[in-house]
């Protein structure tokens, strides 16, 4: 990945901090997005920089067609006309609700925060990726096997990615791939705010491997999804959950 420019959307924390080291790691100038926290992005930037990388903090609200600009216009700035790699981790739950007490409005700000940010993010690159290019998008289990209690929008919205995906490994063939990444139980602030201790417990116990998944691990295979190793791999969504579920 050396002298390749990556944009990480939602790059500042979690999984999105762990695939902002590792492409930097394997030699990629990381455009790191962040929104809530400058100084997660800026702390991960830093990080980078230790390390001999090269990085750069940029903020705005994926959701929001401008802020989208700004961060594509930002890192051509920086890095060169061109973008070789863009990883869609922006999403989130925003809370557990059923059916019955979910409104219009809640449903729709969810499908907003986890599909139209990965729609405006890949609009705006695709015009500056060149032949080659590789587009990761975060999905989840939920999108496999329709999440948790209160997790209908969610799991909704990741199904969505993952034919969001498949859709643009059609239109944007030979040049440009796109793959999805469906992590299961991995140890995040998203199960820290979101699932109860003894579910988590549970759920990675009954794993084959008998354990949570780590960031980093998540980063490795969306590393992979990256590079040219992976030439002949797109429209495809992988899961990495322990062996919790098989597709």
């Amino acid at each position: 990945m050396k002298d390749k420019v990556a944009i990480v959307a939602g790059g500042s924390r979690d999984i999105g901090r762990s695939v902002s080291l590792a492409l930097a790691g394997a030699g990629a100038k990381v455009a790191v997005n962040y929104f809530n926290s400058k100084e997660a992005g800026e702390a991960t930037v830093k990080q980078i920089e230790d390390s001999g990388g090269v990085a750069i903090a940029v903020e705005g609200d994926m959701t929001r067609l401008e802020d989208v600009e700004k961060l594509v216009e930002t890192t051509r700035d920086s890095f060169g006309d061109k973008v070789h790699v863009l990883v869609n981790v922006v999403g989130g739950l925003i809370e557990r609700r059923p059916l019955l007490e979910m409104d219009v409005q809640f449903f729709e700000t969810v499908l907003r925060l986890n599909v139209t940010s990965a729609f405006l993010t890949t609009k705006c690159v695709v015009p500056h990726m060149e032949e080659g290019g590789s587009i990761i998008s975060l999905a989840s289990q939920a999108g496999r096997d329709g999440g948790g209690p209160g997790a209908g929008a969610y799991a909704t919205s990741k199904g969505a990615v993952m034919s969001f995906t498949r859709a643009l490994s059609k239109e944007l063939g030979p040049g440009i791939r796109a793959n999805c990444v469906c992590p299961g139980m991995i140890d995040t602030t998203f199960h820290d705010t979101f699932t109860k201790d003894e579910v988590r417990a549970n759920v990675s116990g009954a794993t084959p491997l008998g354990r949570e998944g780590e960031a980093d691990e998540v980063a490795k295979l969306v590393l992979f999804l990256a590079s040219p190793d992976s030439s002949y791999i797109t429209g495809g969504s992988f899961d990495i959950n322990g062996g919790a579920v098989f597709t």
